[in-house]
């Protein structure tokens, strides 16, 4: 059996889209309809005219295309593939921090589970964390669930922004002292580094991006080497789509194990088998729809 021909036929036969994140595997990467970041992925899902998604990232992100397309069959192939930092707050966390400040809105990180995405004003990316901050119409912010991407909103605002103490556990692994290290070595490298990484390592960035921002810049970009701080699986992207520049880790490489579970085999037996579907109450759908949404608004 040759699996990327078995995975093609399936698809065509129960009209199906494959959603790829691009921290997932090189092969995974390869068979997507779609490769992007959270946002690129979130628009997609809802404008997909397909019956089946099939989402190779982790559960908040097939969550979020569920959310976005009720009506969908959502496919996880890995049902233990999840996100740390989204399980770093429950709603009832979110409830209560609600009760403590009820002039604030609450902004939460699309890295959330439904059941706080539900208990949210509005949701944001990477991509337009700073954007929603600054335009939402009020002066105080709960921030959820990454401490590091609200520090960084604050840089940009006025506002008081209260965080949630929250983190991703793979960007906060890259340190100050590896990345200079890195930039010692290769002085003439861009640095381009996520906002989920530490202040003290976006202090010493070039440009401060999300993936897909990091894709854009170094595609435009006349530089030819670039020291990259996010998740090891850009690379793969970046040097592909860039043939003739090069891409460097910022320090050692960091790795996602959630992001790395997905194979070619559970891909190809979540078609043929249809699992494993994502299920969201009702109430839980509609509350969430209305803060993603909004988050729309702000692309």
């Amino acid at each position: 059996m040759n699996i990327l021909e078995e995975i093609n036929k399936l698809k065509k036969e129960k009209n199906a889209i494959i959603l790829v994140h691009n921290y997932q595997r090189p092969e995974i990467q390869d068979i997507a309809d779609f490769l992007g970041d959270s946002l690129g992925l979130a628009k997609q899902a809802a404008e997909t005219k397909a019956r089946i998604i099939v989402f190779c990232g982790v559960r908040f992100m097939a969550e979020t295309a569920k959310i976005l397309s009720p009506g969908k069959m959502v496919l996880l192939p890995r049902k233990e593939a999840g996100c740390p930092m989204a399980d770093m707050i429950t709603a009832e966390d979110l409830r209560r921090l609600k009760k403590n400040h009820p002039d604030a809105k609450v902004v939460s990180y699309v890295n959330t589970n439904a059941e706080v995405k539900a208990e949210s004003d509005v949701c944001c990316t990477s991509a337009n964390a700073v954007k929603v901050v600054k335009n939402i119409g009020v002066k105080k912010i709960i921030f959820t669930p990454d401490k590091n991407l609200a520090a960084y909103c604050q840089r940009f605002t006025d506002k008081e922004v209260i965080p949630w103490d929250g983190y991703c556990h793979v960007h906060e692994k890259i340190t100050e002292e590896e990345v200079r290290l890195a930039k010692e070595k290769l002085p003439d490298a861009l640095l381009l580094v996520h906002p989920e990484c530490k202040p003290s390592v976006i202090d010493l960035a070039d440009e401060v991006l999300s993936t897909s921002g990091i894709l854009s810049f170094a595609k435009k970009s006349d530089k030819k080497r670039f020291l990259i701080g996010t998740e090891e699986g850009l690379i793969y992207r970046l040097k592909k789509e860039n043939p003739g520049k090069e891409f460097y880790t910022a320090g050692t490489a960091k790795m996602c194990r959630n992001m790395k579970l997905t194979t070619l085999n559970d891909v190809y037996l979540s078609l043929k088998e249809e699992r494993y579907p994502i299920e969201l109450a009702g109430e839980i759908i509609k509350s969430a729809q209305k803060a993603l949404t909004a988050m729309l608004k702000y692309v």
